[in-house]
């Protein structure tokens, strides 16, 4: 839905419309085409995310508010913990936008990978980086600030309560979400790098940085340009980001309790 010239056959006015055309015309496992590199690099990019950010914050919340939880804080180790997390999962990234294409080229991550290695070098798998972490860092600041914003009306005694998180979390995901979707479209088009709609502008070559990518999306759609699957991204990040820190607030209340009844026996 974020294509900014697609293919008359892959034109979609909903997400519902969207989904239904993918499956009537590509089978039923083409909105799930991507996921076995997202699932592969998702590992690695949570674990290294959520280690810096707990640490980050906790250090953090001493300087800015001993012992009370500081936003800034949270807003702060959330964004650099996305550092870490990007540098993960950009490649993946590229490599599942670039099977989810209409007509893509591409039949296997494998495929896809040695391609674009072989024609772009490996300098492809990064080139949305800065574009990426331009904006994951506003968008997990976001984050993570309305999550535990959330966490302070809804769970005030911070204990593990499976409701709180799974609500705060989908809430905060689709605010950051939506705020974020003007950079997302950005960074899609730099992933793709979508043919259609380069060549209707003359472009030639490969269109890199966060400015051209701001400037190609504007001349092709206009303002309503950096809203492209709004919709979609919202439905997507909601339920992506409940279960995230409902498992998360699981394992952290269950391991905790685990080195606590440990210490006790001892």
């Amino acid at each position: 839905m974020q294509s900014l010239q697609p293919d008359p056959k892959a034109q979609y006015r909903s997400v519902y419309e969207a989904l239904k055309k993918m499956v009537l015309t590509e089978g039923l496992w083409r909105p799930l085409r991507g996921i076995n590199v997202t699932m592969l690099g998702a590992g690695p990019a949570h674990a290294m995310y959520f280690a810096c950010y707990e640490k980050m914050k906790k250090s953090l919340s001493d300087i800015f508010q001993q012992g009370g939880n500081s936003h800034l804080a949270n807003g702060i180790a959330g964004s650099v913990a996305t550092l870490l997390h990007d540098a993960v999962m950009n490649p993946a990234e590229v490599v599942k936008q670039r099977l989810q294409m209409f007509n893509s080229p591409y039949t296997s991550v494998l495929g896809c990978v040695r391609a674009v290695q072989r024609t772009e070098g490996f300098g492809a798998f990064y080139r949305s980086y800065t574009t990426q972490l331009t904006m994951n860092v506003p968008f997990q600041a976001i984050h993570f600030i309305t999550y535990e914003l959330l966490q302070e009306h809804l769970n005030p005694h911070r204990e593990y309560n499976p409701r709180s998180h799974i609500v705060a979390g989908a809430v905060a995901g689709a605010v950051a979400a939506a705020a974020t979707t003007p950079l997302d479209v950005c960074k899609t088009l730099l992933n793709t790098q979508e043919n259609t709609a380069l060549s209707s502008l003359n472009i030639r070559g490969h269109l890199s940085g966060m400015a051209n990518a701001f400037s190609t999306v504007y001349q092709l759609g206009g303002l309503p340009g950096f809203f492209k699957g709004v919709q979609a991204r919202v439905i997507y990040q909601m339920p992506s980001t409940a279960i995230a820190w409902s498992v998360y607030e699981f394992f952290k209340y269950f391991l905790t309790k685990h080195t606590l009844e440990k210490r006790t026996s001892l």
